[in-house]
């Protein structure tokens, strides 16, 4: 198995416990928590696919299915400390970002597409699928707030093609945009680091 599929299935657990989890805290039944959770797992790869005109790759492999529902169980059997703990979200959902937008970037690349599009399918991959979980859950997006969510995934894409100019070896420069994406995430929300709200004119008026 390569390095990268094995990047893919760690995301796909860690991004469907972050769902999952959300969804108990909501006190959603099991069906309901594991819907959840495997949208969050497969929606931002299940979008690139769809943008890069291939087969959505959850289609062709059970694996993905089978990984969700692991997810569940493991939020069943821990759920004393998964659920009441809050870090517990933020840092599986950190781990699922970090990890999909290296694999959104590998993917792209095999596909063809220049630097630009790769990067941009990066931060569609890491991004897309929290979006889809917090809409499913009746939450405004994490990516529409002001938090650093989306930018750290891009940052990460262009860390990544930085490690290439440096020629660093392949693992070792999945796990760096990696680590930038994660590292971006969890010091941004330490430090509280966000970017500006876009105010309306009316908003300005009464400042």
């Amino acid at each position: 198995m390569e390095f990268i599929n094995i990047i893919d299935y760690i995301g796909t657990f860690a991004f469907a416990i972050s769902g999952i989890r959300l969804a108990a805290a909501k006190n959603f039944d099991w069906f309901g928590a594991y819907v959840v959770g495997f949208v969050t797992a497969v929606g931002g790869g299940t979008l690139r696919d769809v943008m890069l005109d291939v087969t959505p790759f959850w289609m062709e492999q059970a694996s993905y299915v089978v990984i969700t529902g692991l997810a569940l169980v493991f939020v069943l059997i821990f759920r004393k400390y998964v659920v009441r703990l809050d870090n517990t979200f933020f840092i599986f959902d950190a781990v699922g970002i970090a990890l999909f937008t290296v694999v959104g970037v590998e993917k792209s690349i095999a596909a063809g597409y220049p630097v630009w599009v790769n990067v941009i399918m990066g931060t569609i991959t890491g991004a897309a699928g929290g979006m889809f979980r917090d809409i499913f859950i009746n939450e405004v997006p994490l990516i529409f707030r002001k938090d650093i969510y989306a930018m750290a995934c891009l940052a990460g894409g262009l860390v990544y093609y930085f490690c290439l100019w440096l020629n660093l070896p392949t693992i070792a420069v999945q796990v760096s945009a990696a680590i930038a994406v994660f590292l971006i995430r969890v010091l941004s929300v330490h430090f509280k680091i966000s970017l500006p709200s876009l105010k309306s004119i009316d908003q300005d008026r009464q400042a």
